[in-house]
């Protein structure tokens, strides 16, 4: 697959068409503005070499799955936080494959868990081959990551991955189970998306900036940069559940109700509806999965899907006022770009 075909399904405002009006910029347009084209097309090389095995099982699941592409966003961001430094692709490599790695491991064992028969549009590993290709090559991709990071002298670096994985499989033994009281159901989703999404956004800027000579306090700012990023990316992506459609999403609409996964949408319009159908899931926070479609028209009706976004667009703004330790630049530029390109993907 070319890299730039991975990028045209989301995007962001920044340019005009023939008629003068604003129109969306998709992500690869981004990247090509910051010149990462190339370095990421490297990057998706060297995913394809490292997923390579002496098993042919793991070789022929681990090329599958690379193959089924991706938005390498975690591996942009490590490339464009590392160009606040001393920038060196060939150090800053080593973080940014095996950040997609870990994505793509942790992806495998989630949809083996949820025994979701989609991801990205194609089937799974577990439905394709079956439940221990999938295990073996989620294990497998998580060891080939440790040994990425062996190549850099750096020892924080692998400790920021470490820490990202700790808690990412901690997040996922603490899923939201309840709809109100709004207190309560916040915390759990929050604690949710920054175990499952934010602290790997986090890492992604924490290492690319620690290879490149940053200072502690770099490192720390673009830290909280990726955490409220990875926040607000994962809000998107809830709101995508209720709003988008599957082309744009890869799975159906509504697999988040389905799976039983409550999420900020939903959790806005419990608080602020008195329909029948979501009173009665502020009790229960089961979704009946024959009313899924009710359900949807429910929460968009109660503008649970306009006050996670207006959420999301807050995380972004923060995101974006932890930059200011960077003098104005090209690159912060780019960040802030991809900010709302995270904001428009619901577009």
């Amino acid at each position: 697959m070319a890299l730039s075909s991975m990028y045209t399904d989301t995007t962001v405002q920044r340019r005009n068409d023939t008629a003068g009006r604003m129109q969306p910029m998709n992500l690869s347009e981004i990247f090509q503005r910051a010149e990462l084209i190339d370095e990421l097309g490297l990057v998706e090389q060297l995913l394809l070499d490292r997923t390579h095995s002496t098993s042919a099982l793991l070789s022929a699941s681990g090329a599958y799955t690379v193959a089924a592409g991706g938005k390498r966003l975690r591996a942009g961001l490590v490339l464009l936080a590392a160009r606040f430094g001393a920038y060196d692709f060939e150090r800053a490599s080593h973080p940014a494959v095996a950040i997609e790695l870990l994505h793509t491991a942790s992806l495998i064992h989630d949809d083996l868990v949820d025994n979701a028969g989609q991801r990205r549009g194609r089937t799974t590993v577990h439905s394709r081959w079956d439940k221990d290709v999938a295990l073996m090559l989620g294990d497998y991709l998580f060891a080939v990551a440790a040994n990425e990071l062996a190549n850099e002298p750096d020892p924080r670096i692998i400790g920021f991955y470490v820490q990202a994985v700790q808690t990412m499989v901690e997040g996922e033994l603490n899923p939201v189970t309840q709809l109100a009281p709004l207190d309560v159901a916040l915390g759990q989703y929050y604690r949710k998306i920054g175990a499952k999404t934010a602290i790997l956004f986090e890492a992604a800027c924490k290492c690319g900036i620690a290879v490149t000579g940053g200072t502690p306090e770099q490192i720390e700012a673009l830290g909280r940069f990726g955490y409220d990023f990875g926040l607000a990316f994962q809000i998107v992506d809830d709101v995508l559940d209720f709003i988008g459609d599957e082309l744009l999403l890869g799975k159906p609409a509504g697999n988040d109700l389905r799976e039983g996964t409550l999420t900020l949408p939903l959790i806005y319009a419990v608080s602020d509806s008195t329909t029948p159908i979501l009173n009665e899931l502020a009790r229960t926070a089961r979704p009946d999965p024959l009313r899924i479609p009710q359900i949807i028209a429910a929460v968009r009706a109660a503008g649970g899907d306009a006050s996670a976004l207006f959420e999301a667009r807050n995380l972004i703004e923060r995101a974006k006022s932890h930059l200011t330790i960077f003098p104005p630049s090209a690159t912060r530029r780019t960040l802030a770009e991809l900010g709302e390109f995270v904001l428009n993907r619901h577009q």
